[in-house]
């Protein structure tokens, strides 16, 4: 790998560390609060909607100037959005609610981190040849999932009730700050991984690539982003790791919220262990990330599909485990799955995105797409969890969609190959 690869991995895995323990962070916030309880996924809906909302523009910003340039200005807006939430007391508007301003802040943060991935993963495709997309992915999934267990698990600690005690003892600055609670000191400390990344952005080399000049038009980029969505979901190859992709990080993304209560619930673990219990799930991704990209060469990647409906089968097992000792390795397990079915579903979706669109284009369709996605099912969670659906109710109705869109997605790929052989026979017999 090139050196510049890993100035990249450095950034991308102190930025997703802070935006992971924010989002623990968050959470005792709107605990402490005492916000309603279908307010908790609305955290990741509003980090989530920019990257549907700005779809059609961040590709064409990402792609206006050098990678490393866009990855720092947007780490910038993650800075702002931390620092908002840290003083959120302060900035409540009277005869609101105090939660809406974690809500907005924490909408800031996935504002930068929505313009940040398609320079993110965009850079990979300047840099690299093809044949080693899959390694790359492998590596930066795997490194971004190291990333979401730490990120979990120090967004945990630095809630827990002892390690706020000390460092709420410690005097950062000779002045009062109003940092009283354990959230609030936690974002203190989340903010300087963010400047920590920030740094690193600084260093990413200027891989050469340049695009046409980028339109400032906003009728012309929608118009721009509508084609580059419809070149992609007509291809062949394009349409299914689309599919797939958008499927993983959707129920991925509900899938956080799931296990945090399934923790509460049927574990009884406090949200510092729960987010423990979480970083556990990241762990198997990480280990199936690995296999994937020793193992699953780029010509191979839809051999794993079959690992997607395993997966939605096993998570189904959740609701007979009740002890800890049993939760772990089932959630090591179903990460692993996960882990290895998107990995190189991710890199093939990357390769065709760069072949018939630009980097930041095909990436900002790609990021609409799964986005789009987290957006719906965590508003179906939200209004579960409202209508006081139980866990394991709503575990067996994740795992059956998970499974039954998963084999949805497989049969649509054999139909392709039968079209795809007709339309071959046929042109054949014409010749």
């Amino acid at each position: 790998m090139k050196p510049g690869f890993y100035t990249i991995m450095a950034a991308q895995f102190f930025s997703s560390l802070a935006d992971n323990a924010l989002l623990i962070a968050s959470i005792a916030l709107l605990i402490e609060l005492d916000a309603p309880k279908e307010v908790t996924p609305l955290l990741k809906f509003f980090f989530t909607v920019s990257y549907v909302a700005l779809a059609a523009f961040v590709g064409a910003f990402a792609d206006s100037r050098p990678k490393g340039t866009v990855m720092f200005l947007t780490n910038t807006i993650k800075i702002a959005g931390c620092m908002l939430l840290l003083f959120s007391e302060f900035v409540a508007m009277p005869g609101t609610e105090d939660y809406y301003i974690v809500l907005i802040a924490y909408g800031l943060v996935g504002l930068g981190a929505a313009a940040y991935s398609p320079a993110k993963y965009g850079i990979l495709t300047e840099l690299l040849p093809a044949e080693q997309l899959v390694i790359a992915n492998g590596w930066i999934e795997g490194l971004t999932v190291s990333s979401i267990i730490l990120g979990t698990v120090v967004g945990g600690l630095l809630i827990n009730p002892r390690v706020s005690e000390v460092l709420l003892s410690m005097d950062f600055v000779p002045f009062d700050t109003g940092i009283d609670s354990a959230p609030e000191a936690a974002m203190l400390v989340i903010a300087l991984f963010y400047v920590i990344a920030a740094v690193f952005n600084l260093f990413i080399p200027d891989t050469g690539a340049r695009y046409a000049k980028q339109s400032t038009n906003p009728v012309r980029l929608v118009t721009d982003f509508v084609h580059c969505f419809k070149t992609l979901w007509k291809d062949k190859i394009g349409q299914i790791s689309l599919a797939v992709t958008t499927l993983f990080w959707g129920a991925g993304a509900t899938l956080q919220f799931i296990v945090l209560k399934w923790a509460e619930v049927q574990l009884g673990l406090p949200l510092d262990k729960g987010a423990i219990l979480q970083g556990v799930v990241a762990v198997g991704i990480a280990v199936g990330a690995i296999v994937a990209a020793r193992f699953v060469p780029l010509k191979k990647s839809m051999q794993v599909l079959p690992f997607g409906v395993a997966m939605g089968f096993v998570v189904m097992l959740m609701v007979f485990v009740k002890s800890a000792w049993f939760a772990y390795p089932l959630c090591i397990l179903v990460g692993a799955m996960a882990g290895y079915f998107v990995v190189p579903m991710n890199a093939l979706l990357q390769h065709r995105g760069h072949v018939l669109l630009s980097a930041g284009h095909s990436i900002a369709v790609q990021n609409f797409n799964e986005n789009l996605n987290i957006l719906i099912m965590l508003t179906l969670y939200a209004l579960m969890i409202r209508a006081d659906f139980s866990i394991n109710t709503v575990i067996v109705l994740f795992g059956l969609f998970v499974s039954g869109t998963m084999a949805l997605v497989m049969a649509w790929n054999r139909g392709n190959h039968r079209r795809q052989n007709l339309d071959h026979l046929i042109g054949e017999a014409k010749h």
